[in-house]
Parts: C-alpha cells; structure tokens; sequence
C-alpha cells in the first residue's frame, strides 16, 4: 500500500497560519505595520444567502440583525435551559450553536 503524506515546503512556516500578530514592512515607509490574523469564517449552505443579504441590505444593517437574531436564540437557549432544569448547560449549547452557524455559513 503507498503511503499519500505529504511534507509541506521548508519555506512553510507552521506560526504563519496562527492567530500571533504579523509586522509586514510597508514599502512606502519605514515604519511596520501590524497585521492581526482572525478565524476565518467556513463556507457553508448558507453562505450565498448571506452574502446576498450583505449585497442587498450593506454591512452595517446586516451586523444589526445578525446581532439581534443572536440575542434572541441566546435568549431561548436560556428559556430552555431553564424550563429543563439545566441551566448549567446554558452556556455549553450557546457556544454549540456558534459553532453549528460557523458550520452552516451563517458567520460568513
């Protein structure tokens, strides 16, 4: 059976894909610049319709309603929680559901 690893280039650098801040020299001046690397949102199924919302409604109302749809369910999850008698798993299923948005393509 043959084996299909593959060794990354030296030229690769194993901090280069981490979340540390990145000075890049500016060619114009002589100060640097300091570039801050952010988790990169997945492309999910609803992803498209996102970035038509973004097209369609622009970036600042479209932050507004994301911020209030993630206010409501967060408040949900919290009803829930409580009618279950689990609130000590409030916070668990709210990270879940960031994570499952971030899945699904919501945090595009």
């Amino acid at each position: 059976m043959v084996s299909s690893f593959v060794v990354p280039p030296a030229s690769v650098s194993p901090l280069s894909a981490s979340s540390h801040p990145t000075f890049s020299p500016s060619p114009f001046s002589r100060s640097s610049t300091i570039v801050y690397g952010g988790k990169q949102a997945k492309f999910g199924v609803f992803s498209p319709a996102v970035y038509g919302a973004r097209l369609v409604l622009g970036d600042q109302k479209l932050k507004n309603i994301r911020g209030k749809a993630i206010s409501l369910h967060s408040g949900y999850i919290g009803d829930f929680c409580k009618w279950v008698g689990a609130y000590h798993l409030r916070t668990r299923l709210i990270k879940k559901a960031k994570t499952n948005g971030d899945i699904l393509g919501f945090l595009v």
